[in-house]
């Protein structure tokens, strides 16, 4: 065991209504201290996911118009932000992503701060660093957040086909990720062509830095031999022809995430903090199109400093509201405690934690 950190909890449910959870929301954000380390000229990033078209569990807008406001006092220079998806969709290219953002209610009219997509228009935006803990050889992070002074990881719990749960850790690790991180990621083996869908356009042999894609009769081939698993043939494909060979280790996937999350927290220091909205809790991410039911009763927002000890605690209130079944793994099965236990063996955080009450 680690240290022993501070989670604050303030109960909330969805039918509080918005202004009642924006109000405890902010709460819980001054529990940890980050108000006071801000500067002016501070560029602070609030990462959030937007939800995929029809999605309904995300984080509402009308939840952060308090935090906004608090957040203001000290910096103008605070902004929205989220990287581009890895598969083709509505998320996966920063115009569509705003669009997408606005119509879900993350227009400058309802919290008057902007957003900015972190990896650029097509997720090429990337720094690369160095690799210090086993699983990642070079963590591939989105521009804009290694750019900026501070943050702020404002994260919707659910449940997670590849990862068992999608908190605090999965919200940093892999959306920080630039779209080549999160290929890095989720797979270690070279995409792939689906020769049905390539229109043979020679887009992605022109931007293969190893020169590992040829052209074959009616579509193109991704030469393993040569393919250094890059993702720019990805980000590049307007067709959606170049697919993921997913990772099915979950523990390894799970292990890169808290070695992602821990270099993107390295940079910000003492400059980051998490909040976790336990509410309309579901058994699968907001990168699905669809509106889910709970798998459990709405809990309440969480803060921290530490988003090992933030997730830690996420999943024990999930399970003592859940009369000590595991909803995360009645869902798929996968062990969630692997990114944890990594995350504290890395240095991410600590599993030991304090659970403080806020009052309502």
């Amino acid at each position: 065991m680690g240290k022993t950190s501070k989670v604050f909890f303030v109960p909330a449910r969805a039918e509080d209504g918005p202004g009642t959870i924006s109000r405890k929301t902010a709460a819980a954000y001054l529990k940890l201290g980050l108000q006071d380390l801000l500067e002016s000229e501070d560029f602070l990033a609030l990462k959030i996911h937007f939800g995929e078209r029809h999605n309904t569990g995300h984080v509402k807008p009308q939840w952060l118009i308090d935090l906004a406001h608090v957040l203001r006092k000290k910096t103008e220079r605070v902004f929205l932000t989220d990287s581009n998806t890895l598969y083709i969709g509505q998320r996966s290219n920063a115009v569509d992503h705003i669009r997408l953002a606005w119509s879900h209610g993350f227009r400058p009219d309802v919290l008057d701060i902007p957003l900015v997509i972190a990896d650029g228009l097509i997720g090429r935006d990337k720094r690369e660093g160095k690799g210090e803990h086993g699983r990642v050889a070079a963590p591939k992070v989105s521009g804009a957040f290694l750019e900026s002074d501070a943050l702020l990881c404002l994260t919707h719990v659910t449940g997670h086909v590849q990862t068992g749960i999608g908190a605090a850790i999965k919200n940093l690790g892999m959306g920080c990720a630039s779209r080549a991180g999160k290929l890095d990621q989720h797979s270690v083996a070279h995409p792939r062509v689906a020769p049905k869908a390539c229109r043979n356009c020679g887009l992605c042999l022109q931007d293969c830095p190893a020169d590992a894609i040829v052209q074959a009769e009616g579509h193109v081939l991704i030469d393993d031999a040569k393919c250094i698993g890059c993702g720019e043939c990805i980000v590049v494909c307007k067709h959606g022809a170049i697919k993921i060979r997913w990772d099915e280790d979950y523990a390894r996937i799970q292990e890169k995430l808290a070695e992602y999350a821990r270099h993107v927290q390295a940079h910000f220091g003492k400059k980051i903090g998490f909040l976790n909205f336990l509410i309309q809790i579901t058994k699968d991410c907001d990168c699905m199109a669809r509106g889910q039911s709970r798998i459990v009763e709405d809990i309440g927002i969480l803060a921290s400093k530490d988003p090992v000890a933030i997730d830690r605690a996420t999943a024990d209130l999930v399970v003592s509201r859940s009369r000590g079944k595991d909803p995360f793994r009645v869902g798929y099965d996968v062990d969630w405690s692997a990114q944890l236990r990594h995350g504290e063996r890395i240095g991410l955080g600590s599993t030991d934690y304090e659970l403080v009450e806020i009052p309502e």
